[in-house]
């Protein structure tokens, strides 16, 4: 779950339809579109789908406030992700194995020595255990290939993140035409309007009109169109939960808000 300072949370379902919106708009002569395109697409918009059940009821932090997803115990993270990639194999092999692949590029960045002993075994079991996976999975498909897609998913996950938490980035590794690339995320300024902008929203398909619209900049331009809209709907949860419970009753009644981002070349 993405915890913003305006008391708005995301699911991390909702963030990953995010990144899925962004992978169906990728693509251009600097920057090549998903291929093969549904099963990338796909795998974006559901890379996440390991948190389906755990953000409907988040851990409760010690301020009373749901644990942003960063803050989960890595016992609960480990064992979100050894599930994620099942729940996709009966849609799609390759999403399937995209999303084991996007699991195990976080854990490279892990020591598991810097953890008990059985947690730190429970981290490399994680970790062979999706190894053996991926080889099933990606036998008879170009390396080369999907290794260029599990890093788009990165790239697309990093960006959804940053427009999900309104925060300017830099994504690094990002596969382009000419080699790696590097594109910067930032906003204008003017974002969190109460309503859209008044020129109609470019390649908008399902985002509410209505959303309240954050604005901003990429460079270089990595999209087919000239601009981009996407969106998803965040809870309002503000204040503090004595409790598991009452946090999971106040979430389940909380108001739904609809957010909305307006991207354009920088």
């Amino acid at each position: 779950m993405l915890v913003r300072r305006d008391s708005l949370v995301i699911g991390q379902p909702a963030h990953a339809w995010v990144s899925g919106q962004l992978a169906r708009r990728w693509g251009n002569a600097a920057f090549p579109p998903p291929a093969p395109r549904e099963p990338v697409c796909l795998a974006a918009e559901q890379h996440d789908v390991g948190w389906s059940h755990a953000d409907l009821a988040p851990p409760l932090g010690d301020d009373g406030r749901p644990l942003a997803f960063v803050a989960i115990p890595r016992p609960m993270h480990v064992a979100i992700w050894r599930d994620a990639p099942r729940r996709l194999l009966a849609q799609s092999r390759y999403a399937a194995l995209l999303v084991s692949l996007h699991g195990t590029s976080l854990y490279e960045r892990i020591d598991p020595d810097a953890y008990p002993p059985e947690l730190a075994a429970e981290i490399r079991d994680y970790v062979t255990d999706q190894r053996r996976l991926q080889r099933r999975l990606a036998a008879g498909l170009d390396a080369g290939e999907i290794d260029r897609n599990r890093r788009l998913i990165l790239a697309l996950d990093r960006l959804s993140l940053a427009l999900c938490h309104g925060t300017a980035a830099t994504i690094e590794d990002v596969p382009g035409a000419r080699g790696t690339a590097r594109i910067r995320v930032e906003a204008t300024g003017d974002g969190a309007a109460a309503s859209p902008p008044t020129a109609p929203a470019r390649d908008d398909h399902a985002v509410p009109p209505d959303a309240a619209t954050e604005r901003f900049v990429l460079s270089p331009w990595p999209f087919t169109a000239a601009g981009v809209v996407v969106g998803c709907e965040a809870r309002h949860l503000p204040g503090a939960f004595a409790d598991a419970a009452a946090l999971e009753a106040a979430l389940a009644a909380a108001p739904w808000h609809a957010l909305r981002w307006e991207l354009n070349p920088g």
